[in-house]
């Protein structure tokens, strides 16, 4: 009977299964000095809801990778808003393996890992956050130093998103390009409307993960109630 009901509830909520066999390693022998500098994401694979519903709406933005001298990193990324170019940094602390770093997710409230899987440096670069792989939490990334890349190398990215069992739905290689910066990223306005997009977006996003939770637990509870009547008949 249990197996039963598990095999209602897959069929009734859905699934999605990751590779989680799939060996994530850093770039060997990862140079920070020389991956540091300007990056443009060409590319993201993201399986949550809320991905979900923007993926249409993306497009390639303009990023700055600036090495500390301890190790860390901050990302400055530029992304246009209905205000104007809003900025987001984001500080990377160093671990103990060249390649992979973590940072405190403000919009999920935990730690993550970010991997540097593959880059030459001068071209591309193929980054795994949350290599956990979790449906909410885990995404894959592809930068390039221009804002076009070959097609080989975003087909590289797709190969890549999908061994490690992304489906090719939340696969988004972006054309358009996002004019930002135009603006100076001091100007304080810019930096306050920007904060504040941020923070309307975290609560947003909450709210709309919170309501799909709920939603769930509502068809678990309803399913498994016309199970144990099935089952008893």
């Amino acid at each position: 009977m249990n197996l039963a009901l598990a095999l209602l509830l897959c069929m009734f909520l859905g699934t999605h299964g990751f590779n989680k066999q799939y060996p994530v390693e850093p770039q060997p022998n990862f140079d920070l000095e020389k991956f540091a500098g300007e990056w443009y994401r060409i590319g993201i694979a993201d399986e949550s809801a809320l991905f979900a519903m923007f993926k249409n709406h993306l497009k390639v933005s303009k990023g700055l990778l600036v090495a500390n001298d301890n190790g860390n990193v901050n990302l400055t990324m530029w992304t246009m808003r209905p205000y104007g170019c809003s900025v987001n940094v984001y500080s990377y602390k160093k671990t103990d393996v060249p390649g992979e770093f973590t940072y405190f997710s403000k919009r999920h409230r935990i730690t993550k890992d970010i991997t540097i899987v593959e880059t030459n440096y001068t071209d591309y670069s193929l980054v795994l956050k949350y290599k956990n792989l979790d449906k909410e939490y885990t995404q894959v990334a592809l930068y390039g130093r221009s804002s076009i890349l070959r097609p080989d190398l975003i087909e590289r990215f797709r190969s890549f998103a999908l061994s490690l069992g992304f489906s090719e739905e939340a696969i988004v290689a972006p054309t358009d390009v996002d004019p930002c910066p135009i603006l100076e990223p001091s100007q304080p306005w810019s930096q306050t409307m920007g904060y504040i997009y941020s923070v309307l977006l975290h609560i947003w996003g909450t709210v709309f993960v919170l309501t799909q939770t709920i939603i769930g637990e509502m068809q678990h509870y309803d399913i498994f109630n016309v199970t144990q009547f099935v089952l008893q008949l």
